[in-house]
């Protein structure tokens, strides 16, 4: 089991840059719910599925989460994240929980406002935990996006190990165009190369997710070949529903 891991320092440069769905609700009084099942094929190993429901009231948000592969792994988890509006743009601390005694955490900025810098840090206690974010998460994150084209939001960044010397970094490149109240699209292209533990050999991979949301619900097909920096390549799926 690979130890670096969290959900938490995400896909942190996209997320910090998403505008939230009319579906969520604009009022700081009404939680706003996602549900996200998912389905992960992949090559050498069971078929293995995760449930993650997250529930956000104003600016602060909670989730819980349980991952399973069958007969060789479970794993439930529990996250905090607040998102501070700053003068220089956003911040966003995260802390979470999970069982097998981990714990980690997580701080990221959105700086600037039409056009705007993505700087990020996240830390674990390195105990084990399947990674569901697929970065490495002892690490930092820089970038920058944009939102200059009308209802289009475009975002470059890179999360690099700057821990366990693995040398291990990817690099996304997400498009996000929200074509009415109704239809979004949100296509991440990313580039991974790292060993998977400071001995081990060096591997490549080149992936793609992409996502569409319409009204409360989105799907999300993902190809991720060297899925976590190992020899296996990885099919994720997902059909959730906000409420």
């Amino acid at each position: 089991m690979r130890s670096m891991v969290g959900v938490l320092v995400l896909a942190a440069g996209s997320a910090l840059a998403e505008e939230t769905p009319s579906s969520e609700g604009d009022s700081d009084s009404v939680w706003a719910f996602k549900l996200t099942p998912s389905l992960y094929l992949t090559s050498n190993q069971r078929t293995a599925a995760d449930m993650n429901l997250r529930a956000s009231l104003g600016d602060h948000a909670l989730w819980l989460g349980h991952y399973w592969r069958d007969r060789e792994f479970e794993q439930t988890r529990v996250g905090y994240e607040y998102t501070a509006e700053m003068p220089f743009g956003k911040l966003v601390p995260s802390l979470q929980w999970a069982s097998h005694g981990f714990v980690g955490g997580s701080v990221n900025a959105e700086i600037g406002g039409t056009t705007f810098g993505l700087l990020g840090f996240g830390r674990t206690n390195a105990k084990d935990y399947y990674n569901l974010n697929f970065d490495p998460n002892d690490s930092a994150l820089y970038g920058f996006g944009t939102r200059l084209f009308a209802s289009t939001t475009l975002s470059l960044y890179q999360i690099r190990d700057n821990r366990l010397h693995t040398e291990q970094k990817v690099s996304h490149f997400v498009w996000r165009r929200q074509m009415d109240d109704r239809h979004r699209w949100t296509v991440d292209v990313f580039s991974k190369r790292g060993r998977p533990t400071a001995e081990e050999d060096t591997v490549i991979g080149t992936g793609i997710s992409a996502t569409y949301d319409f009204n409360a619900l989105f799907f999300r097909f993902a190809w991720d070949p060297k899925v976590n920096f190992s020899n296996d390549n990885q099919t994720r799926l997902t059909l959730g529903f906000r409420f």
